[in-house]
């Protein structure tokens, strides 16, 4: 019997094909690519050390050859295939179906030089029918995707390789520029500019309590005298008064409001209009890579990089279709098995009226054939997979919005109700479901539709215009106006979709380097820059502008399209970005010369200018100095995750005055007798028992919970916090202690340089050692950015 090599990359996707091919075929995994571009100067052969190119890994003097090597442990690997290989009467590559997955297929056989049989096996999801049809259905390899894919990571070589030695010299080391990461930080810092700019506003107005039969309802005041109410949309965020063209609105204050309530609680309140208005509500598009990144962020509370390695997990053991992909489109196997499960569990009534198909709104759609979707002819319903946690919640999301996309619309009848009140307009809103339709398998913000149903209904009671209401109570309010929300993931992942940047697969490494590079935290969902972002923004706008303009990278990724079609040669294109005087090795040997120290060391910031103060990034970290001051003596040094635009005169004042008094004591240890310290330090804000000095170069420190000022820290709770960590015991492996701790991120477990969040289940001060060695012993999550898997 002929023996055949099946090569996939990673060992889960092996065992699962594994269940589904005979005897006498081995599966065996490259763990990703087995050949790449050297990561540092140790991998570049010695042959190559000496020139001028090397340290690129790609030959600019030669047509741009990448000068491939194998990285650190792919040897062995390698080794093991070639063993496998010399039994093997064919080799069968069943590597992903997109561009990358080409490139891991085209190395592997580059690398191997197999004297058999070669043939390329493609499919989008890991079932047995699957991999029988793409056994039966073998390709050649795809030459175009293969350049396609060279060209990119050659491109993204030459840019970051040339860009971030430029960043090491004028701002700080380790920092790096990336095509699309330059892109995705300006976005980030743009909406902390537009914060920073904002002006706050203050408008007031009415909330009207009525009675009808047995039950109220509220009823917001819309106009005076047949003049609309301004609200918050109406104000200009740059000067926080009233915007362009809407002068002629009523803007009311707190006195106003007053009198105007006091005037109206002596009125008669009558039914004024009542408009209803039937709705059609449509399932939502079946998902593909960004839109789950989106729905998993919001819905889920996962961060987009956790979504993608969850969605690789289902992937490879056949749960559901390959998850990067640009296409919303379904195949007429998984039309079919929606339709049967939704007629069989809900009736003809919730099926569409006719199958709905889908197509991509982007041109070059071309990661994968099928969008996101269960795996085989019927799906597998989420109670019976075995799965749990986040693999079965994503798998749930995935199965209900696949069946939700056959079925029919929701109806809806939206009221508005207008109650007058002498020369005031009230206004109340109302939603009645009519019929669920889609709703009963798929609900935003929710994971029981069931109940979720009712939350989709805001209902008003039955009332007819002229009838006279009862008012219950009537009360002025005030509202501020609020700066543009800043950027979470699945915002941004809308943004660069939208402006045609990156990919949908690359957006979760895009948003994981730069949390990981230090150039953006996390407060909760928010994406926040930091004042090193702001600084590596501020460089390459000032001097490289194209390279972080929508634009200018939306039609570079066109162009990678457009090589991966066919349609543009790669060399022209590679040529035309990195040679020449408009390309970027001159442009940067131009800002070597031309960009001043002092000048990439400031950092901007809108609601600053003008002010004695400046903003700047140092060795450690971001520090404010008065520019007034002739020795620099007043200076202090900023927590680096403080939020650019939240940085006000008076902390920095505050922070200045600390920083030249030296520490002042907030009390004195009850037990140990020593002086507690709150200072602040380049990770925020902590309390520390003595003062630092040589016979006391460690002191006591426990950092201060996040949204604590220091200014509020009482001795009370520094003490508490200085009880930190708890010993819980030694590990019985080594005899070293565990501890229980709280961190500026909330409570952890930990073990020499091992550290465990606890999660919110938990407790710190009653966890025990078992329950902490537990803890310890799962795999350790992915690092801020930091990929939890070697795949892509």
């Amino acid at each position: 019997m002929a023996k055949s090599l099946v090569i996939v990359e990673s060992p889960t996707k092996a065992k699962t094909i594994r269940k589904f091919l005979p005897s006498n075929y081995d599966v065996l995994a490259s763990m990703g690519h087995v050949r790449d571009l050297p990561n540092s100067a140790t991998e570049i052969p010695a042959k190559y050390k000496g020139e001028a190119w090397s340290r690129l890994g790609v030959n600019v003097e030669k047509d741009f050859e990448p000068l491939y090597v194998t990285p650190k442990g792919k040897g062995k690997i390698l080794t093991e295939l070639r063993q496998k290989l010399k039994e093997a009467d064919i080799v069968y590559l069943a590597t992903d179906e997109d561009r990358e997955g080409e490139s891991i297929a085209w190395h592997l056989v580059t690398a191997l030089k197999p004297k058999v049989p070669v043939k390329r096996m493609v499919f989008h999801e890991i079932t047995k029918s699957a991999i029988t049809h793409a056994l039966e259905d073998t390709r050649d390899l795809n030459e175009k995707l293969i350049s396609a894919q060279e060209t990119r990571r050659v491109l993204d070589r030459l840019y970051g390789y040339t860009l971030s030695p430029l960043l090491w010299k004028k701002i700080g080391s380790g920092l790096s520029a990336g095509r699309a990461q330059s892109v995705a930080l300006k976005l980030i810092v743009d909406r902390e500019r537009e914060r920073s700019r904002f002006i706050k506003s203050t408008f007031w107005d009415l909330l009207a309590t009525l009675a009808k039969d047995k039950s109220t309802f509220d009823a917001r005041l819309i106009s005076v005298n047949n003049q609309r109410i301004a609200t918050g949309k109406d104000f200009d965020e740059s000067t926080g008064k009233l915007a362009e063209g809407k002068e002629n609105l009523l803007l009311i204050g707190e006195e106003d409001a007053e009198k105007l309530r006091q005037r109206l609680e002596k009125e008669v309140w009558k039914v004024h209009k009542i408009t209803a208005k039937e709705q059609l509500s449509n399932p939502r598009v079946p998902f593909i890579t960004s839109t789950l990144q989106q729905e998993a962020v919001n819905k889920l509370g996962m961060s987009a990089r956790d979504a993608m390695r969850v969605a690789q997990i289902l992937y490879e053991r056949g749960f559901i279709t390959y998850m990067r992909t640009d296409s919303p489109t379904l195949s007429q196997e998984a039309i079919d098995a929606a339709r049967t499960w939704v007629k069989n569990q809900y009736g003809d009534d919730y099926l569409s009226p006719q199958p709905r198909q889908f197509t991509a709104s982007q041109r070059g759609a071309q990661e994968a054939h099928e969008a996101i979707r269960p795996a085989g002819a019927a799906f597998v319903h989420p109670r019976d997979t075995g799965l749990d946690g986040r693999e079965l919640a994503l798998y749930q999301l995935i199965w209900s919005r696949t069946v939700a996309s056959q079925m029919a619309p929701a109806r809806k009848e939206m009221t508005t109700v207008q109650i007058a009140a002498g020369d005031a307009l009230f206004s109340a809103s109302g939603v009645r479901i009519l019929f669920p339709g889609y709703l009963r398998a798929y609900v935003e913000g929710t994971d029981d539709p069931d109940s979720a149903l009712e939350d989709k209904e805001v209902l008003l009671p039955e009332m007819k215009e002229g009838e006279t209401l009862p008012l219950q109570a009537l009360k002025s309010e005030s509202h501020e106006t609020k700066p543009p929300a800043r950027f979470t993931e699945a915002t941004l992942v809308r943004a660069l979709e939208k402006a045609g940047v990156g990919r949908p697969s690359t957006y979760a490494t895009i948003i994981g380097t730069i949390v990981e590079r230090g150039y953006v935290f996390k407060d909760k969902r928010a994406l926040i820059p930091t004042f090193t972002g702001f600084a590596v923004t501020q460089l390459l706008e000032r001097h490289f502008e194209h390279l972080v303009d929508l634009n200018f990278t939306a039609k570079m990724e066109e162009s990678l399209d457009e090589i991966a079609i066919g349609e543009q040669e790669s060399l022209p294109y590679l040529k035309k970005f990195y040679l020449g005087k408009e390309g970027l090795q001159e442009q940067v040997k131009e800002g070597e010369e031309n960009i001043q120290l002092d000048e990439s060391h400031v950092v901007d910031i809108p609601h600053l200018e003008g002010k004695d103060w400046q903003v700047r990034v140092g060795r450690f970290g971001p520090y404010v100095v008065k520019q007034s001051s002739e020795d620099n003596s007043e200076r202090a040094s900023l927590p680096a995750e403080v939020p650019p635009a939240d940085l006000r005169l008076d902390a920095i004042a505050e922070l200045v005055e600390n920083a030249k008094q030296g520490p002042v004591s907030i009390g004195v240890h009850p037990e140990t007798g020593e002086q507690i310290f709150c200072l602040t330090g380049r990770y925020g804000p902590y309390v520390q028992l003595g003062e630092l000095t040589d016979d006391n170069p460690k002191p006591k420190r426990a950092s201060v919970p996040r949204g604590t000022s220091p200014s509020d820290v009482t001795l009370e709770q520094a003490v508490a916090l200085l009880e930190w960590p708890r010993e819980l015991g030694v590990h019985p492996e080594d005899g070293k202690p565990v501890t229980a701790n709280q961190g500026r991120f909330g409570p952890y477990v930990a073990h020499e340089k091992n550290f465990r969040s606890i999660p919110k289940t938990g407790d710190p001060e009653t966890i025990n050692l078992e329950e902490a060695l537990e803890l310890l012993a799962k795999p350790k999550p992915a690092r801020r950015g930091r990929a939890a898997t070697t795949k892509k």
